[in-house]
């Protein structure tokens, strides 16, 4: 590691996780900056205008929407993390392709990584601290998720014996539904709980996409998609996410069949949607964003990963939570927004109850019970939703996390400017 590197390393540990709030609100030279966070909309899965496009297009069309937004000179960009969980080989060969196709030179480096719904947040915390290191400069964290293409029973790896035959193992492959389902059971989160908290976040999404709060983060594409009622092939601009449903009420959630067990608590319209989308967000330091003259939208603080039992896949957030805080040196009193992922309503009820969480701070605009999960794209679409809505309200600091299937959870503390 050159010197300047380990001047940076020590720089940063200097001030983070010291002085509490008001030390975490300074400004400093080597703070890791986002200049620019975007996503696409996010449309239903297999029914949405973004049924028949490839991930890697979607991709392609947040990369050229941020080069766009943020007019960075494409060649200053020396590496592009992206997150996904379905594509076959990772996708690392048509993200490549899509960079490049995007107007990325030869010279900008681009990989893949999977780590689950995390896969998102893992791109820019990985892109975070390559800059922190000295690695790169400038780079990219995305995430991107066609599960209209790449969703279904290929999905599941089969394991081999070895990996059958160890109990623990062998849970990382039950499916994540079937462990909401007993979670809520285990955790007495009761279905009216459930339902509530589903119609909340369904009439939160509605009252942003009505007053326009996702307008700045979400950059309009273009599709072609196939009408299956008249089999024509049509071209539209997709300008807002198509999954969130006018009138939902606690009440009409009640009448949904459960589908996972007959007398079950999880339906459709209390966990995330099947959705297809994409996300980007661009980095650099403090001190090169100023050198390019690059507007600062926030700051990237600290991070948190941690492993929980697969079968209790879904309290990752209540895990990862409080090492993220205790690593930035803040309390969770000191938060004014949490993005926390609705991978179903039973394991984020859970979480923000056992926390003791203001639930008026969690999630203000909906989350992906209303508009979609597209997994690898959602941990780098919840920093533009964050920031956006904490620059609107004038405040500071907020947290984005996400349960992890096979048993993990990862935050993220964040600082808008």
């Amino acid at each position: 590691m050159s010197y300047q590197a380990q001047q940076r390393l020590s720089q940063v540990g200097s001030h983070l996780g010291k002085g509490g709030k008001q030390a975490l609100l300074e400004k400093h030279p080597d703070d890791i900056v986002i200049t620019c966070a975007l996503r696409t909309p996010i449309t239903r899965g297999g029914k949405g205008p973004f049924k028949d496009t490839a991930g890697a297009d979607l991709l392609h069309g947040a990369f050229a929407g941020l080069l766009e937004r943020s007019h960075i000179d494409p060649s200053l960009v020396e590496d592009i993390a992206v997150g996904c969980v379905l594509a076959p080989g990772g996708g690392a060969t048509e993200f490549r392709a899509a960079a490049l196709a995007a107007g990325f030179p030869a010279s900008t480096a681009v990989k893949s990584l999977n780590r689950q719904c995390s896969s998102g947040l893992a791109a820019c915390v990985d892109i975070a601290n390559a800059i922190k290191t000295g690695m790169i400069e400038v780079g990219i964290g995305a995430g991107v998720e066609s599960m209209s293409t790449q969703y279904g029973p290929q999905a599941v790896t089969e394991f081999s014996e070895l990996l059958e035959e160890h109990e623990e193992a062998a849970n990382c492959k039950v499916p994540m539904g079937q462990l909401s389902e007993q979670m809520a059971q285990d955790k007495h989160v009761s279905r009216k709980d459930q339902d509530a908290f589903a119609a909340r976040s369904f009439q939160k999404a509605e009252r942003a996409q009505e007053q326009g709060l996702f307008d700045e983060e979400i950059y309009p594409l273009k599709a072609r998609y196939e009408d299956p009622k008249t089999e024509e092939w049509k071209e539209v601009l997709v300008r807002a996410d198509d999954g969130v449903r006018k009138g939902m009420t606690a009440e009409s959630l009640s009448k949904i069949r459960p589908a996972f067990a007959k007398d079950g608590s999880i339906h459709a319209g209390n966990a995330s949607q099947v959705s297809d989308g994409a996300a980007a967000v661009l980095l650099m330091t403090r001190a090169k964003a100023e050198q390019l003259g690059q507007q600062v939208l926030g700051k990237f603080v600290q991070a948190s990963v941690v492993g929980v039992p697969p079968l209790l896949m879904g309290i990752g957030p209540w895990k990862a939570i409080p090492v993220a805080l205790e690593k930035a040196g803040i309390t969770k009193e000191d938060v004014d927004i949490y993005e926390i992922n609705e991978a179903f309503a039973s394991q984020c009820l859970w979480c923000v109850r056992e926390l003791g969480l203001d639930e008026s701070k969690v999630n203000p605009k909906g989350g992906a019970i209303a508009f979609g999960h597209p997994l690898g794209c959602t941990g780098a679409r919840q920093v533009s939703t964050l920031l956006y809505e904490l620059r609107r309200r004038k405040q500071r600091i907020g947290v984005t996390s996400m349960c992890v299937g096979t048993g993990m959870g990862m935050a993220a503390v964040w600082i808008a400017e």
